[in-house]
């Protein structure tokens, strides 16, 4: 009795080893140390169309590393194709408020390079402090000295129109009104309005003649021509206008400023 209480048990484990044999839980699986197996389960997959030999696949070559370039020589940044404004001309050509007025910003990415307002080398037997105007090249050079000139774009008048030769700015103004000549009537009977006979036209963002006016006299006589702003920022560089000098209103304000009394002018 003793014997069949020790051998029972003995018997049911090994029958309980016999029916688990089936699920491995005992016996090692030796095939996981394999390395063709491993390399078949942990190898990627990749992407092969149908008909494609990648081994006659040629590799893409080294694109060449974009060089350094001067970064505001033109007005797009050629390297990575977009638009750049160069931030010295956003502080120069800014909103402004200016007396009782604010001038709206310049779209300066929208003004050729060579308009705005830059200190150039400018050698010319002038002296300091005298106004030139290059007629051809749309330019107004205000002469410094030392072989430098303060350089900005300008409007000029239309071919017929225009006025040269060598004067005094006698008169400067802030804000000025605008009367048109009895010519300009004549010949646009739309601004009589504004004619001497009403007053002319009050200051303000739409004055022809914007935030300054510098007036033009030849052997003290009035030209009837002037070197003023223009809210037109889009006629600098071109000649659209009757005769007079016309020049972005934040670089009138510069050049207002810097001008001293009765100073020289040549237009050329």
């Amino acid at each position: 009795m003793n014997f069949l209480r020790r051998v029972f048990p003995i018997a049911g484990l090994v029958i309980a080893v016999a029916s688990l044999s089936g699920c491995n839980i005992l016996i090692p699986d030796v095939a996981a140390d394999s390395p063709a197996r491993f390399v078949q389960e942990t190898s990627p997959v990749f992407y092969q169309p149908p008909g494609v030999d990648p081994r006659r696949v040629r590799p893409i070559p080294d694109q060449p590393v974009p060089q350094t370039r001067e970064l505001y020589k033109t007005q797009f940044h050629q390297t990575y194709g977009l638009p750049v404004t160069n931030p010295v001309h956003m502080a120069m050509y800014g909103e402004l408020r200016d007396e009782d007025f604010t001038l709206p910003a310049i779209p300066v990415s929208r003004v050729q390079p060579q308009f705005l307002r830059q200190e150039v080398d400018y050698q010319t037997a002038e002296r300091p402090g005298t106004v030139v105007v290059d007629t051809k090249a749309h330019f107004l050079y205000f002469v410094e000295g030392n072989g430098k000139a303060m350089r900005y774009g300008v409007g000029l008048g239309r071919d017929g129109y225009a006025w040269s030769g060598r004067g005094v700015i006698q008169w400067k103004q802030k804000w000025p009104r605008w009367t048109p000549s009895v010519e300009m009537v004549s010949r646009q009977p739309e601004v009589r309005p504004f004619g001497a006979e009403n007053g002319g036209m009050n200051p303000g963002l739409m004055n022809p003649l914007g935030a300054r006016a510098m007036y033009i006299f030849k052997d003290g006589q009035d030209t009837l021509y002037r070197v003023h702003g223009t809210p037109d920022w889009q006629s600098i560089g071109k000649a659209t206008s009757s005769g007079c000098v016309r020049m972005l209103n934040q670089d009138v304000i510069d050049l207002y400023n810097r001008i001293p009394a009765r100073a020289e002018i040549v237009v050329m």
